[in-house]
């Protein structure tokens, strides 16, 4: 009796990316382990249990994983038929934070949607579907990309009332500066002239950063933008108010040296440097790591970009190429701009860094869109 074999299925472009999996699992794992480190002492003054951000963390990040997985099974090109609905949904869900009940404020600003049972930033869910947006548009639109109107304006026209609503109404001005810079990348490779950015884009920046000076100094809208620029030229000058926060990550950064004061044993974490488990971890990783510990991380993100420019690059078609390269910049800019403030090189904008500062929305939007960069990179050329 002859025994057939079941040919082998044709594998060819389903591999997954194994060292994307890796370098994001070993920062997710890293990241854990720094927020337990970095919120036990506030945790422990405001709850009376040490463990319970990293308990959040912990648990986001295993649901997270979970919905990678299930994501990176799902045909990217799927999402390019609901682009509009990502759109129209994004100033949806960003003017939840008007609606009595869903509104909830921290700090001055109301950037959030209380759900009862936890609290969700409308932001980090702007930002997956304005990628998917943007890479579906300047996809259908290819051909008209290289003029002034068609490749320039009319794309940046649908920002300007997603901008608008982050400024004026979420007072989110670092999620404003991320989300156009993503746009700005995505549609330069797209095809739009690059010229049109350095002349009008800068124009329509420096005029921008006018009118909110203006509106700060004279209306006192957004005044706290103006605080936050003194202190970053001169921190010293105020160095219990506006400076106390970037003078004691300095300290901590300084404190690291080489290989750092040892995992566990940060002092500036001792509430001393504010929120060290949210927007300033990397302070404390430069701490108890020390440089060594902060160039692994800075060489992890490397490779991560590395990668997701990779798959944009193999990707099958121009919507991958754009869902890919918006993702990646995505992750990208954040990690840069987040490591810049803390080391003080730019004003303090409120930005996380990603898969390390804690934040169960953020973690999980995160891990969704690196399973939409997975699903590409299984339909791609052999990267």
């Amino acid at each position: 009796m002859k025994i057939k074999l079941a040919r082998p299925a044709n594998l060819k472009g389903k591999q997954i990316d194994f060292i994307l999996v890796a370098t994001v699992l070993i920062m997710l794992s890293l990241g854990i382990v720094m927020v337990l480190s970095a919120s036990s002492p506030s945790s422990l003054a405001e709850s009376g249990d040490a463990y319970s951000y990293v308990k959040t963390q912990g648990v986001s990040a295993i649901i997270g994983l979970i919905l990678m997985l299930i994501i990176s099974k799902i045909d990217y090109k799927k999402y390019k038929k609901f682009y509009k609905i990502a759109y129209f949904g994004t100033l949806i869900i960003l003017l939840g934070v008007l609606v009595p009940g869903l509104r909830y404020e921290s700090n001055g600003a109301a950037r959030w949607i209380n759900l009862k049972f936890t609290t969700f930033q409308p932001s980090e869910v702007a930002k997956v579907a304005l990628v998917i947006f943007y890479a579906a548009y300047l996809s259908n639109n290819r051909e008209k990309l290289g003029e002034f109107w068609e490749g320039f304006i009319k794309p940046l026209l649908f920002l300007l009332p997603v901008l608008a609503i982050l400024i004026f109404i979420q007072s989110h001005l670092s999620a404003s500066v991320l989300i156009a810079l993503i746009v700005v990348v995505m549609m330069i490779i797209a095809g739009s002239k690059l010229k049109y950015f350095l002349i009008f884009g800068t124009a329509g920046a420096v005029g921008g950063g006018g009118l909110l000076y203006i509106l700060a100094k004279y209306f006192e809208i957004g005044k706290y933008r103006l605080e936050r620029l003194a202190s970053f030229l001169n921190p010293w000058q105020d160095p219990t108010g506006t400076g106390w926060q970037i003078i004691q990550s300095l300290y901590a950064i300084g404190s690291g040296g080489l290989f750092g004061v040892g995992l566990g044993n940060s002092t500036q974490k001792y509430l001393y440097l504010p929120e060290p488990q949210n927007d300033f971890i990397f302070a404390v990783i430069a701490e108890e790591l020390g440089f060594v510990g902060c160039l692994i991380i800075i060489i992890l993100f490397a490779i991560f970009i590395w990668r997701g420019a990779l798959i944009a690059m193999k990707a099958p078609d121009m919507f991958g190429t754009l869902l890919a390269a918006g993702i990646t910049a995505m992750i990208g800019l954040q990690a840069m701009i987040n490591i810049a403030v803390v080391t003080s090189s730019m004003p303090n904008t409120g930005m996380q860094l990603p898969f390390f500062s804690y934040g169960g929305t953020s973690l999980l939007i995160l891990l969704c869109s690196v399973g939409i960069l997975l699903n590409i990179s299984r339909q791609s050329k052999k990267i």
